[in-house]
This record gives C-alpha cells, sequence and structure tokens, in this order.
C-alpha cells in the first residue's frame, strides 16, 4: 500500500513540473528594441511667416527662423548660421517676388528700399517703358502685372493706301497696368489706361519712335510660351518722294 501511495506522489510531481515547465516556455518572450534611426543635422533657416505679395516691405513679424534638413538647404537660403542678425539686417526690404508662406527667403528676391517701388522690381539693364492703351489694345483688359505680351504696331502702307500691322517686340513682360505692380486678388480687373513695359535700352527707342509714328497694341501670350527668347523688331524699308528743283524722286528708307 505504502508503495501505491508513493507511486501516486512520484506521479503527480511529475505532471506538476511538467506542467511548470509547459507555462514558463509558452510565454511572452522579451521583445528586441528596434535602434533608432539616426536623426539629420538641421540648420535654422529664414522662411516667410505669412504670404508676402510683391512690393512689401519686410519686418520682423513676417519672417522668422525655421529648422531645416542641413543637406537639402539651397545655397541661395539664408541660414542663421552665415547671417544671424538677418531678422533685423532684412527690416525694410522690399519683395521682389511674391513669397508663399513657409517658402524660404531669398535675397535675390528682395531688394532695397532707397528707391521707388517699380525701380526696385527691375532688373539691371533694363527700363521701364509706359504705353498708351485702350480696352481693345489690352486683350479686352485681361492684360494683368507679370503677363508676358506681344507689342503689335498698326500704320499706313507703302503704297496703294490702306494700314498693315506687325509684330514690333515679342515676350514682354508687362511691369504694372496704370499704378499697379501686381494683381490684388478678390478685385474686379479695373481697365488701364497705360501699360508699363520691361524693356532693354534699345527696345526702349522702339518703342518711343513707333507710338509717335503709329498705333500700339498688346496681344497676350500663352504661360507656356513664356520662356521663349524674345524677338527685336526687323527694319523695314519704306519709300519716300522727295521733290527736288521741281523734279519727283522715290527715295527708299529705313
Amino acid at each position: 500500500m505504502l508503495r501505491v501511495v508513493i507511486f501516486i506522489i512520484a506521479i503527480g510531481a511529475g505532471s506538476l513540473a511538467g506542467w511548470l515547465a509547459l507555462s514558463m516556455q509558452s510565454g511572452d518572450t522579451p521583445a528586441i528594441a528596434a535602434a533608432p534611426a539616426p536623426q539629420e543635422p538641421m540648420e535654422d533657416v529664414l522662411v516667410a511667416s505669412a504670404e508676402l505679395p510683391q512690393g512689401q516691405a519686410l519686418n520682423e513679424t513676417g519672417v522668422r527662423w525655421q529648422p531645416w534638413p542641413k543637406g537639402a538647404v539651397n545655397p541661395g537660403f539664408i541660414s542663421r548660421t552665415a547671417k544671424p542678425d538677418a531678422l533685423t539686417s532684412l527690416q525694410g526690404a522690399v519683395v521682389r517676388s511674391h513669397f508663399v508662406a513657409g517658402e524660404p527667403i531669398r535675397e535675390e528676391k528682395l531688394a532695397r528700399a532707397s528707391a521707388g517701388l517699380l525701380a526696385t522690381l527691375l532688373p539691371s539693364g533694363k527700363r521701364a517703358v509706359a504705353i498708351r492703351v485702350s480696352v481693345e489694345s489690352t486683350a479686352g483688359g485681361f492684360i494683368l502685372p507679370n503677363d508676358r505680351v506681344d507689342v503689335v504696331q498698326t500704320l499706313p502702307a507703302q503704297a496703294g493706301g490702306g494700314i498693315f500691322s506687325r509684330i514690333l517686340l515679342s515676350n514682354i513682360r508687362v511691369l504694372a497696368v496704370d499704378q499697379k505692380a501686381d494683381e490684388t486678388k478678390g478685385q474686379a480687373v479695373v481697365v488701364g489706361k497705360t501699360v508699363t513695359l520691361e524693356l532693354n535700352p534699345a527696345q526702349t527707342e522702339v518703342i518711343a519712335s513707333a507710338q509717335a509714328a503709329s498705333s500700339l497694341s498688346l496681344s497676350l501670350r500663352s504661360l507656356a510660351d513664356s520662356g521663349e527668347i524674345p524677338v527685336e523688331p526687323q527694319e523695314i524699308s519704306r519709300s519716300v518722294r522727295i521733290l527736288r528743283g521741281g523734279r519727283s524722286e522715290v527715295v527708299s528708307v529705313q
């Protein structure tokens, strides 16, 4: 009888030991923590705090420092490392080209406010020339600042009467319409009486003489064609009748 009891106890102890071993094996294994990804070094870059329209003067509330991935910092950006006093030194600078909120500030899109607004918007070597316009000569009033246009000249034909037209200048940038140098959002379009064009010195002479002797109109260009190289005007020959000592002579001039 004693042997039977000892045998039963041994079986029970063995079963208990097996159950404990299985319980320990089925437990959760400790999770292996993933190594943190290396963080890219950052650098503070000057950005626009809000939308900055063309012609607006910068102040401390219009710009701020923002961390930027160091590998993505463009050489044209203004960094705190290169220019730590940018918040104060750029105050009063005029925005030459529109900035959206969060866009990095670039000095090439700014101008010092020592001159008038239009002078700050002109690139080096360019001139601002205004021409008289009407609704009919400005694509029904849909030509706005920063559009690209062709200048069309209309003048009398050389012979036989009538008139003819030709493209005098092509792919010319519009600086302003009347006194507006930027499109105002949310306002109705106002048809201007003058349009200011961005020209080089040679084109300025051409426009001045053409406006005095003929009628000029503007043809709005597609935005897709804005990258084309401007075409300089080609000289055309005209015949002039000269009377000398009772004689009539036709002379061809350029």
